[in-house]
């Protein structure tokens, strides 16, 4: 029996426990078909599965053709004919059209920065076609967290009308992994999601976020693959009021140097930082000039949702996770391949959602229904997620949980299971004890400060009050071994 078949097994029993099965039976898994639906939706053919794109159109096509020759039933929108295979997605997208042209002034002289290598700037997501910047004072307010459960406020009622913040990644207890926050694990105060949130209820001008690898998870070109370009967000009422005009990082090197020439020791105000008497500190003599266009226009993405109609309770519904996208065609790698392939991050994940929807529609039916929702824009900031969750196809109310799938188990089998960050849920006991009932234990997440349960699928069921985790294998191998797997960019 192979890790994902184990991983199945133990995900598809959650499920059935939570489904509330009619007859008990293990379902029957081929990890054969499961490698082969990764080697499909990874394939250049499929041009990275970028929303709104070639991709999409195939990725669909493909997930759909899977779920009717499995024997599931439409979930989607309803039309005049029953229910359609997929939910539409409002999206915009949003793309800076030509150069963008940075810089900071000390002590009256300007200095440029590149984007891309100093700063990344997003394109705005505020509706403006055009953002024009000139000397806009920079004040450093911290973690950016106000959270009046906990005491803090890293804003002390500074007034960030016309300025631009900066803030530190992550939660003030980062570093000492002590402190009001709950220790190293993150918090959603110390996501940039957040952090750029919060601005905007301020009504800054724009929010940098200063980049460091350890308490970010991940370098720059991470940051620099996610910001520079094409970006979505779902179509919103009032952008403004969720976005400000200058979204951004910095490299922490360059927000050292800027620190320094307005007379402050960087590393000093973030230890400050850390205690819930900082103060916003300005950083007088310097300010931020900034110009670029913005070309933004609509399109509609889609989920695709398929269900298998419950036994005896058919109106309650246990929904499994899977994003198909990934980040479609962007900058060239050293051999100037230009595809994101993304076979583990999620054509894995979405690969077992096609193979666990095939399984239970062999096993004997589940009392509640099971509904398999592969989403769009994941990589986008949960995009697909969200709108379902926020525009539900089926009430909340009755929707008893969300198992997320992202990535594979490719290091062969594992005596643990574990889940993406930390839930305080019986959801979380639920796993724990179904993996115990199949031999195996239950292991924390070994990254805690990486803040991995907002960073996926199921976040945006958590938000809305919906029991939520992401499922993922363990790391407790029986045997050091290596699957062969397609390209993994």
């Amino acid at each position: 029996m192979g890790p994902l078949t184990k991983r199945l097994i133990i995900s598809a029993a959650l499920g059935a426990m939570l489904a509330g099965p009619v007859q008990a039976a293990d379902p029957v898994f081929s990890t054969a078909r499961v490698s082969g639906h990764i080697k499909v939706l990874s394939s250049d053919a499929f041009e990275g599965r970028g929303p709104a794109t070639p991709g999409e159109v195939k990725s669909v096509a493909y997930i759909i053709r899977q779920f009717k020759a499995a024997g599931l039933k439409p979930g989607g929108d309803k039309t005049p004919h029953g229910r359609a295979w997929t939910q539409d997605v409002p999206l915009v997208r949003f793309a800076i059209s030509g150069p963008a042209t940075v810089s900071v002034t000390a002590a009256g002289r300007a200095e440029s920065w590149t984007q891309g290598e100093e700063i990344a700037i997003r394109a705005a997501q505020t509706g403006a076609t055009q953002v024009s910047i000139k000397d806009a004072p920079l004040v450093f307010v911290g973690y950016g967290v106000a959270a009046p459960e906990r005491g803090w406020d890293d804003f002390k009622g500074v007034d960030l009308h016309g300025k631009v913040a900066l803030v530190l990644i992550n939660d003030p207890d980062y570093e000492t992994a002590v402190g009001d926050f709950g220790g190293r694990a993150m918090t959603y105060y110390g996501r940039w999601t957040y952090k750029y949130e919060e601005a905007a209820r301020r009504g800054a001008l724009g929010l940098i976020v200063i980049h460091e690898t350890g308490p970010a998870s991940y370098g720059w070109n991470t940051v620099k693959n996610s910001n520079v370009k094409t970006i979505f967000d779902i179509v919103r009422e009032d952008p403004a009021g969720s976005h400000v005009p200058v979204e951004a990082w910095v490299q922490r090197d360059t927000a050292v140097a800027l620190f320094r020439k307005a007379g402050l020791d960087f590393e000093a105000l973030k230890a400050q930082a850390r205690g819930r008497d900082f103060r916003p500190t300005a950083l007088t003599g310097v300010t931020f000039s900034t110009d670029f266009a913005v070309k933004a226009d609509k399109v509609v993405s889609r989920n695709v949702v398929a269900l298998l109609p419950g036994a005896t309770r058919p109106n309650e519904r246990v929904i499994y996770t899977a994003h198909w996208d990934h980040l479609g065609v962007g900058l060239p790698d050293a051999r100037g391949d230009r595809i994101y392939n993304g076979a583990q991050d999620n054509a894995a994940g979405t690969s077992e959602l096609i193979e666990l929807a095939r399984a239970f529609v062999k096993a004997p039916r589940t009392a509640r229904t099971v509904v398999f929702l592969s989403v769009t824009a994941e990589e986008q900031g949960l995009l697909g997620s969200e709108y379902y969750a926020t525009a539900p196809l089926y009430p909340l109310a009755t929707t008893v949980a969300d198992i997320n799938m992202d990535g594979g188990a490719f290091s062969g089998p594992a005596r643990d299971v574990s889940t993406s960050g930390e839930a305080a849920l019986t959801l979380q006991d639920d796993l724990v004890a179904v993996a115990k009932a199949h031999g195996r234990y239950y292991s924390p997440d070994p990254e805690p400060g990486a803040g991995k349960f907002f960073r996926s699928d199921h976040f945006s069921f958590a938000k809305q009050g919906v029991p939520a985790i992401s499922f993922k294998s363990g790391r407790d191998l029986v045997k050091a071994t290596v699957w062969a797997t397609p390209k993994l960019k």
